[in-house]
């Protein structure tokens, strides 16, 4: 259903922009181990938000 597939990129979406933030928190206190550690997690999470950003485009189009 291509509701869920688009709820399912949100969520990737905001754990994304999350990751960023904190990340960003760290680094500017001098923790870059750690903020290295958050930034690796938002990659993470915004490829999979690409991911099903693409599938829930497909099924939004198939159902045309």
């Amino acid at each position: 259903m291509p509701k869920e597939a688009h709820t399912k990129a949100a969520e990737h979406h905001e754990n994304a922009a999350k990751s960023h933030r904190t990340a960003a928190e760290h680094h500017g206190k001098g923790e870059h181990a750690k903020g290295h550690e958050e930034s690796t997690k938002a990659q993470t999470h915004s490829k999979n938000a690409r991911e099903h950003s693409d599938t829930a485009h497909s099924k939004s189009q198939s159902q045309k």
